[in-house]
């Protein structure tokens, strides 16, 4: 039986970029397909020359072609989009929309959970991380945008080292699994400090939100920085649907200065959907090595419910270091319940937009 062309590219529909989420036929990156007998041969166009994934376009158009019938073998070449096949790849994307409209490109059904802390050292980053991946699991489209732009360590946490990619005047964000994730660590050198001003804050978040394509998310995980800074405020202008969530640790200290990341939450009329306490207790032996009571303190001074504790575990920073969330690695360990426990509690939360920030902040002069 011969192989027609056609039964190839209805075959290749099953082949997804694995940047884009779409199919590289619906994208036409499927730049020429040969049948000679039963020899195929297959040519994808790339986004970028050397993209670091075509190891999964091969497995992929392998996969995709074994169960065609008289097929003997499959040969798969690379070329690259040209500047007009890139450009019509944008508006392909934006639905039409070549240039960058003013505002958040972030789709209006997508809910925008931002994770802040009043001060560092809660673990909010590594909590940020396993949460998305949690969210991930529970079967939502999920992005993550790592926001701490001064203590940036999402991409550590999940283990990505490639590069966003610009198609046209549009930023593809480098994927982990089915996870999307955006940051400033992308686009410096191995730990340089990012010694910006406010302004330049601003337009970094601008960009990260309106010039990446996100696609069709569920879920956008945002990892605040701590604190109530220029980026917060920025966020709060960027975001106005934004729904927070505010971490501590059980220690009077942090929850005393947590409170004002609530109130800013408040202030830039984000929606306060409660409290995490993490590093409640010990793993295993539920001893409280950092104190007791700081989430039920919080969540009583804010007027917010305390969604979760979550146990500490040294295992999960292991994880985190090696790139790894611990709710993958150890889906039944007493962390990733808990954390899996706090994605749902979240998830069934009734939704409610807020308006953003409705008056400007007092100022105080010199």
């Amino acid at each position: 039986m011969a192989v027609s062309r056609d039964a190839v590219l209805s075959a290749l529909q099953g082949v997804i970029d694995p940047e884009l989420k779409r199919s590289v036929v619906e994208l036409d990156m499927v730049r020429d397909v040969r049948v000679d007998g039963a020899d195929v041969s297959v040519t994808i166009a790339l986004t970028v020359p050397g993209c670091p994934l075509r190891a999964s376009f091969e497995e992929q158009v392998e996969e995709a072609l074994r169960p065609v019938e008289g097929i003997r073998s499959v040969a798969l070449d690379f070329d690259v989009l040209s500047p007009e096949e890139r450009q019509a790849l944008t508006v392909k994307l934006r639905g039409e929309v070549a240039e960058r409209s003013p505002g958040v490109s972030v789709d209006a059904g997508t809910r925008v959970i931002a994770v802040a802390s009043g001060k560092g050292g809660v673990g909010k980053s590594s909590l940020t991380a396993n949460l998305a991946a949690a969210f991930s699991q529970l079967g939502h489209a999920t992005g993550v945008l790592d926001a701490d732009v001064y203590g940036y360590s999402i991409p550590t946490m999940l283990g990505i080292s490639q590069r966003p990619i610009a198609v046209d005047k549009m930023i593809v964000p480098p994927v982990r699994g089915d996870l999307k994730v955006m940051s400033i660590g992308f686009f410096l050198d191995e730990n340089s400090p990012v010694m910006w001003r406010g302004p330049m804050l601003h337009r970094a978040l601008e960009q990260f939100l309106s010039d990446v394509h996100w696609g069709e998310l569920d879920t956008l995980v945002v990892d605040m920085p701590p604190g109530t800074g220029d980026v917060a405020i920025s966020l709060g202008q960027l975001l106005p649907r934004a729904e927070a969530v505010v971490v501590t640790t059980p220690h009077r200290a942090a929850q005393q200065v947590a409170v004002r990341a609530a109130q800013m939450a408040r202030k830039t009329n984000m929606r306060l959907l409660g409290v995490v306490e993490n590093m409640s207790f010990q793993v295993g032996t539920g001893e409280e090595l950092f104190g007791s009571g700081g989430g039920d303190a919080l969540a009583e001074e804010v007027e917010a419910p305390l969604l979760g504790r979550i146990p500490f575990d040294p295992k999960l920073a292991a994880y985190a270091d090696e790139g790894e969330p611990i709710v993958l690695a150890e889906p039944e360990a007493e962390v990733s319940q808990a954390i899996m426990a706090l994605a749902e509690a979240i998830a069934a939360t009734k939704r409610e937009q807020g308006v953003g920030i409705v008056k400007p902040l007092p100022l105080l002069s010199a």
